[in-house]
């Protein structure tokens, strides 16, 4: 039996007098999935998550909760919450009355909302600092009180837009852990707003990749690096080498032209001192070393082919140098072909 898409977002345009920052988006989102919405600035994926929170109305479209349109309701009379960018806490409430806020707006009554809010900060490890204020705690700790609050009334969507982006790298990264693991505990569906590619692969269960207001792909994050669908997705996730070849990949076009273009990632690039030492049957290119960068146990080879630049990156130390004269080889079934 065929499951019904728990969110299912039709056709959705937004236009803000010339400019149209959403065009005609549709978005099917199972029950209990993280999802993030990833692209560059400007691509419209916070526009569609305040479509889809009620903050703002679409030109046109629908969105559609656990079978019910909710396209015109109001923010607070929709099954969701939403936890956004500056955290938004009430600066002269303690942790425990921010996160009881929600539910005595709800009719619980005081002693009960205060149970349910402990009951939530000890989810998010915050329990034992339930009197300070948000002043008197740091970025990760005021971010979990956020968390908090969004997700004690039991809401059956939860939006993040960007909650991570005021951390610290390595806080960042914990909280990435953190997050996704308080999502599979509560089985609430998450949808992300970010423009890293890393934290969207790290915690996504598929991500919807976004581009001048329209979805480019939607897969799990290992497709989408391996098989992009367009050239802005395959650029766009991590690094990657276009390569002109033939119609059937199986060799690089280096003179001439040719409207086929094949997508590698770097890892698989590799970089031989020798023709003899390439695979018989991979495809080598010769090649001029042009820099050379070491970076957290990766060397980074940036090589030259005629008018072809290249890029092929491995681990531990590299024996080339500057200006060596190498051949590039790569087995063509790590080659991704037809990329527009």
């Amino acid at each position: 039996m065929i499951q019904s898409p728990f969110l299912t977002i039709s056709n959705i345009s937004k236009v803000f007098g010339n400019y149209k920052a959403l065009d005609n988006v549709s978005l099917d989102i199972k029950q209990g999935e993280f999802i993030s919405l990833l692209g560059p600035s400007g691509c419209g994926k916070t526009t569609l998550l305040r479509i889809i929170g009620g903050f703002m109305q679409p030109t046109q479209g629908n969105v559609v909760i656990d079978g019910e349109d909710i396209t015109k309701l109001s923010p607070n009379k929709r099954p969701l919450n939403t936890v956004f960018q500056n955290y938004a806490l009430f600066p002269h409430m303690s942790v425990l009355q921010n996160v009881a806020y929600g539910p005595m707006r709800h009719g619980v009554s005081r002693q009960d909302a205060g149970k349910r809010a402990i009951e939530t900060l000890e989810m998010v490890g915050l329990a034992h600092l339930a009197t300070r204020r948000p002043r008197e705690m740091s970025g990760g700790q005021q971010q979990r009180v956020a968390l908090a609050r969004a997700i004690v009334n039991k809401p059956k969507l939860l939006l993040l837009d960007e909650p991570l982006s005021a951390l610290d790298l390595q806080l960042r990264k914990h909280m990435q852990l953190e997050l996704k693991q308080l999502q599979m505990d509560l089985g609430i569906t998450f949808i992300f707003v970010t423009h890293d590619q890393e934290e969207a692969m790290a915690m996504s269960d598929r991500i919807a990749v976004m581009s001048a207001g329209k979805i480019e792909q939607v897969d799990i994050g290992k497709e989408i690096y391996r098989k992009p669908k367009t050239r802005f997705v395959a650029d766009f996730i991590g690094d990657a080498n276009f390569l002109p070849v033939s119609p059937n990949g199986s060799e690089v076009i280096l003179q001439g032209s040719t409207s086929h273009v094949g997508v590698l990632r770097p890892e698989n690039l590799h970089v031989f001192t020798s023709e003899r030492d390439v695979p018989s049957d991979w495809i080598s290119i010769a090649a001029n070393v042009e820099a050379l960068t070491y970076v957290s146990g990766t060397s980074n080879v940036y090589l030259k082919a005629g008018q072809l630049s290249l890029h092929a990156k491995t681990y531990g130390g590299s024996t080339f140098n500057a200006s060596s004269t190498v051949w590039a080889g790569f087995d063509p079934a790590n080659l991704h072909l037809q990329v527009a």
